[in-house]
């Protein structure tokens, strides 16, 4: 049982980094909350109905696992004042490899404005998981799901124009001036 926990958690290994990466800002934070995913997973092996995939078997604990320790995360947190963002500067540890990319910086805000649900889906979704599949994990409806993208992709367009009417004024919707 061990090594096929090992075996089945390492070939997965990337969703784990994933959804604590969604999740957490301070590299701490990321090895704490992929530490307890793991723990939580290895307490639920026992369960684990091999005839169900294991990555959704496992994206629904570890999702659930990263909602409930940034519940927790923000209760032991209200007791201090945080930094203005402008001073508590990202980790550099939590850059993805290509993030400079402005689009990409774009949607990292933007997902860091949304609740702990739309951010699984809106993760999930760009992981290229099927609605079904998304469904299952979460535990609503594929139909619930395609409605709740549909209003993420609008919020996110909402999101972004902001964002471009920042760029230089004299340039044109097609990068030209």
């Amino acid at each position: 049982m061990h090594q096929r926990f090992g075996e089945l958690v390492q070939g997965h290994a990337g969703v784990i980094h994933g959804i604590a990466r969604s999740y957490c800002w301070q590299a701490a934070d990321r090895e704490e909350l992929e530490q307890e995913i793991v723990l939580q997973l290895w307490r639920a092996f026992p369960r684990y109905d091999p005839a169900r995939t294991f990555s959704t078997w496992m994206y629904r604990i570890a999702l659930n696992v990263a909602i409930s320790y940034v519940r927790g995360h923000t209760r032991r947190e209200r007791h201090f004042t945080p930094l203005p963002p402008e001073v508590e500067p990202r980790d550099p540890a939590a850059v993805i490899p290509g993030e400079q990319d402005e689009r990409i910086e774009v949607l990292s805000r933007f997902m860091d404005t949304l609740d702990p649900l739309n951010r699984a889906l809106l993760l999930l979704y760009l992981e290229e998981h099927t609605a079904t599949e998304i469904a299952e994990v979460l535990g609503i409806s594929p139909s619930n799901v395609t409605t709740k993208l549909s209003r993420l992709k609008q919020r996110i367009r909402a999101y972004q124009a902001p964002a471009k009417q920042q760029g230089d004024p004299q340039e044109n919707n097609d990068g030209t001036r």
